[in-house]
């Protein structure tokens, strides 16, 4: 038996429905901010993903050469490909952009709950806009859509510009040690760098800082503070709930301004299901530096943290019919699916009981028909649920079931 590769999954319909469902209302949610949805190669130039991320990213990609002899991988994120296809497509096009993806990605990675080999990501580009609004209107898309799909989470809010400053005088590798024991929370080995002064000290308490004032209070006045206050306001204008946090040390080198991050409540340690932030991309892949703002949402994760409730599944209604009903049972059928309602039938000559049986697995409603319905153009309704039972016209039947919404 040839299995499915590791770190990949097979979906049934009944979680492939929950998932497209999910994915609906996100759609629906962004784009009434605006947003177009824009779909990119599942595969790249291998170097669209090095010159972002360095060389050490091959490690984790499906990379390959293609029988010309490129250097080709499957693509582990999203926002690089959709920023080429601006470079190479749209630089002409009025800003800012409202542009927004959904599709799988691939990293070469060990499984576990929530994280896969083949994952999908959800997430925005907002390309050409360079304000507290930006910022603000980005962070409030991402708060409606994961609110509109029903997953409890929390959203934290910080801007790099305090720690930058902070950072500013030290060489580059330090740095990025300095970003390596703040990213693991290790103040301990944050206390044995050689910082210099109360370096050490001062991130720290800006990492547990609680407000704008403390945050500003430990770095000083920086040129950003304006840009800062604005972007808070304006969340607050957007009536978008959230902490402020401003020990959010990742992507130092890739983040220009403001970042944030939702965590679901019910996920454990791997409980991030949202990240992003303000970033200038565009000059790497060809174009002019242009200032963005975007964040991806790991949609397998939103998935596993909804799992725990009950999602809403499309209204089945199956027929079961005598054989002398089963000519009037297809006219029913064809009424049923008309009215947009999922409506199967028995194929193999089942017995009434059978029908009944397996419509008790499968189904919400059953319309039954036998040779007094057919004659009479009637349909007997049960709801599997509450157990009630009536016999109507064809057209009572079909409004019933509309009238009950989604089981």
């Amino acid at each position: 038996m040839i299995q499915k590769p590791r770190g990949t999954r097979d979906f049934f319909p009944d979680e492939l429905e929950a998932r497209r469902s999910v994915e609906a209302t996100m759609r629906e949610s962004v784009s009434r901010w605006g947003y177009r949805e824009v779909s990119t190669p599942v595969f790249e130039n291998l170097e669209l993903f090095t010159l972002r991320s360095g060389e050490g990213i091959i490690g984790e990609m499906y990379a390959f050469q293609d029988k010309g002899g490129r250097d080709i991988a499957l693509r582990p994120e999203l926002t690089a490909p959709v920023l080429r296809m601006y470079v190479n497509e749209a630089k002409v096009l009025n800003k800012p952009v409202r542009w927004y993806y959904f599709g799988d990605c691939f990293r070469y990675e060990r499984p576990q709950k929530g994280r896969y080999r083949q994952f999908w990501q959800f997430g925005i580009e907002l390309v050409g806009a360079d304000s507290a609004m930006a910022d603000a209107e980005v962070m409030a898309v991402g708060y409606d859509l994961l609110k509109a799909t029903g997953v409890s989470f929390e959203l934290r809010v910080g801007d790099l510009a305090m720690m930058r400053s902070l950072l500013s005088d030290l060489e580059p590798e330090l740095r990025n040690q300095v970003r390596a024991c703040l990213d693991k929370r290790d103040y301990g080995a944050l206390e044995a760098l050689d910082l210099g002064g109360d370096l050490a000290g001062s991130l720290t308490a800006l990492i547990e800082s609680k407000t704008l004032d403390d945050a500003f209070a430990i770095t000083g006045s920086i040129p950003e503070e304006e840009r800062i206050r604005g972007t808070f306001a304006m969340l607050d204008a957007h009536e978008v709930p959230y902490l402020q946090n401003f020990g959010i040390a990742r992507g130092l080198d890739y983040y220009t301004g403001c970042v944030f991050e939702a965590f679901a409540e019910n996920l454990g340690a791997e409980n991030q299901i949202m990240g992003g932030g303000a970033y200038r991309l565009a000059h790497l892949f060809g174009g002019e530096e242009t200032p963005s703002v975007g964040f991806a949402i790991g949609f397998d994760r939103v998935m596993v943290s909804l799992g725990e409730h009950e999602l809403k599944r499309p209204t089945t209604v199956a027929v079961a019919a005598t054989p002398e009903g089963r000519i009037f049972g297809i006219r029913v059928a064809a009424a049923f699916r008309q009215a947009g309602i999922r409506t199967i039938t028995d194929l193999n000559g089942k017995s009434l009981s059978a029908q009944l049986s397996q419509a008790a697995k499968h189904a919400d409603f059953v319309a039954v028909i036998g040779g007094r319905e057919a004659e009479a153009g009637m349909v007997t309704l049960r709801d599997l649920a509450s157990g009630n039972q009536q016999t109507v016209s064809l057209e009572e039947a079909v409004a019933g079931v509309v009238g009950s919404g989604t089981r």
